[in-house]
């Protein structure tokens, strides 16, 4: 077919003395492109060069200006739309800048690929890259500026790694710490919030009389925004967390302050955790770190990982399976169940069949019942009911 549409674009696709010639209609209806074939054919006809009738298709960096203008910052949150452009400035325009759409062929990415891949870097940072990259030509396609995306494959990346505090260490940094930096450690142990969602709660979002904490904000790089889930959360709150927060002062908007009426900011928090790990003597860490501690506890008291997921706003339940082999129930243990074969079969002829008091019955006929019932005690006395088909 020489027209034909694709994501809502009609284009027009033909060859002409064995040249291609595949553009964009101008006006997007398959009446237009139909008239719009016929003026390119009559053009081709005349001897006219027809390129020169056509926009060209635009160069990579002057496409990313306006998709960050007019895709990236009306549909993403700020902290997304932060984190591409940093990857585009860096990475994707000192490659694929100069190079016009058109031009980015699998073969340029997998060269892109190569060369991240012979740096530092590690894969999961790459493939950032490249999910950048698909979706900006993704929307390129969409505007009708490109006529397919070359398929992009992403890395293989390992399981990720994460660290936790034991129960002991725990502990131990709670014990040794006071004042607000206590009370923030003690709110990320027992909630599992991410940073940016424990700098921006208030007083709005505690409910003293049914024990509850409300996500439903986050602040990241300064700007207050919905939680990453985009899903306002609901956690029951400890014991030891409810008294905190109600012997503390709330006199101020936000839960943790400094005494400006103003959010604790990020690079603050971190310098005064990484000072708390040097003063106790105990390895450096992170506030995510408590989130996965938070998370890690749950693992260990066999909390299903669906409950573990709702409380920690994942979107994906794949990302809270990481805790998965922190469970007690293991597979080992699992698969130890199939062997109690006894109390299964002893289940099944309960629920299945008549009752008959074996003290009814002549010994000839209990044998091979108590044979399969009590393979290892064949001199048991019989007062048990049995069932016989």
């Amino acid at each position: 077919m020489s027209i034909y549409k694709r994501k809502n674009k009609w284009w027009v696709d033909f060859s002409f003395q064995n040249k291609r010639y595949r553009f964009c209609s101008p006006e997007n209806s398959a009446s237009g492109a139909r008239a719009y074939e016929g003026l390119l054919r009559q053009g081709l006809l005349k001897g006219e060069n027809i390129s020169t009738k056509i926009e060209p298709c635009p160069v990579f960096s002057a496409f990313a200006e306006k998709w960050f203008i007019n895709y990236v910052k009306s549909n993403n949150k700020f902290s997304e739309y932060c984190n591409k452009q940093s990857v585009y400035k860096v990475h994707l325009e000192p490659f694929f800048g100069k190079l016009s759409l058109d031009q980015i062929t699998a073969y340029k990415i997998e060269e892109f690929k190569a060369l991240k891949t012979q740096s530092t870097l590690a894969p999961k940072t790459i493939n950032k890259m490249l999910s950048t990259l698909r979706k900006a030509l993704n929307t390129a396609e969409e505007w009708g500026l490109l006529v397919s995306v070359p398929k992009i494959k992403l890395l293989k990346v390992p399981p990720q790694k994460f660290d936790y505090l034991l129960p002991e260490e725990e502990d131990f940094l709670l014990e040794n710490t006071e004042g607000i930096w206590h009370n923030m450690i003690l709110l990320a142990l027992k909630t599992g919030l991410r940073f940016g969602e424990i700098i921006a709660l208030n007083w709005e979002d505690i409910d003293f009389s049914n024990k509850l904490l409300t996500v439903r904000h986050s602040i990241v790089r300064g700007i207050m925004g919905s939680p990453k889930s985009n899903k306002i959360r609901y956690i029951p709150m400890t014991d030891s967390l409810l008294e905190m927060l109600w012997n503390k002062s709330k006199n101020e908007d936000y839960i943790f302050t400094l005494g400006n009426n103003k959010p604790m900011k990020q690079i603050y928090c971190l310098k005064n955790m990484t000072r708390i790990c040097k003063k106790l003597n105990i390895r450096k860490i992170g506030w995510h770190v408590l989130r996965h501690t938070f998370a890690s506890r749950l693992a260990n008291n066999g909390v299903s990982m669906k409950v573990i997921q709702e409380l920690l706003g994942h979107s994906d339940i794949t990302t809270t399976m990481r805790y998965a082999h922190l469970s007690p129930i293991t597979l080992r243990e699992s698969i130890r169940t199939l062997d109690n074969r006894k109390a299964i079969e002893l289940e099944i002829c309960h629920k299945n069949v008549t009752n008959v008091t074996i003290t009814n019955l002549k010994e000839t006929d209990l044998a091979p019942v108590k044979s399969q019932i009590f393979p290892e005690d064949k001199q048991k006395q019989t007062s048990l009911s049995v069932n016989v088909l």
